[in-house]
């Protein structure tokens, strides 16, 4: 079974919906994680958002880096500018990735124009997930 830890700042939003999607989508294969250099709370619109794809991360709670630093992953991947910088850190992993995503949290405007920035970055990190799990793009 591979560990993967995917990081952000928060991990709130993006390093979250890519947890569930490795779960969702890679099966038994996968042990998934996810950390931020400064966690704070699941952010409602991206459990909203991976729900209407039903696959529910309500349950997963944002963690800190420091609690896996010590632990050996076969991929870490950040997915946030921020997180890369604390990549480097990682000298437990096999394979260290950067999958840049905008941060749906920063979206403005009404609560419709919000959810369809959720859903982009949604639909962007399942696409970048698939195409790693089928030997496509790193």
């Amino acid at each position: 079974m591979k560990r993967v830890l995917f990081l952000c700042t928060g991990n709130s939003c993006r390093s979250q919906m890519a947890e569930g999607w490795l779960k969702h989508i890679g099966g038994n294969g996968y042990d998934v994680f996810s950390a931020g250099t400064h966690p704070t709370t699941v952010n409602l619109l991206a459990i909203r958002a991976m729900g209407e794809v039903d696959v529910d991360i309500s349950n997963q709670t944002p963690d800190g880096i420091d609690i896996y630093r010590s632990e050996h992953f076969d991929l870490v991947v950040s997915v946030c500018d921020n997180a890369k910088e604390s990549c480097p850190l990682f000298t437990n992993a096999d394979e260290i990735l950067h999958w840049g995503f905008d941060d749906p949290a920063d979206a403005t405007g009404t609560d419709e124009e919000r959810m369809l920035e959720f859903r982009r970055v949604r639909d962007e990190t399942r696409t970048r997930i698939s195409d790693y799990l089928s030997g496509g793009s790193k």
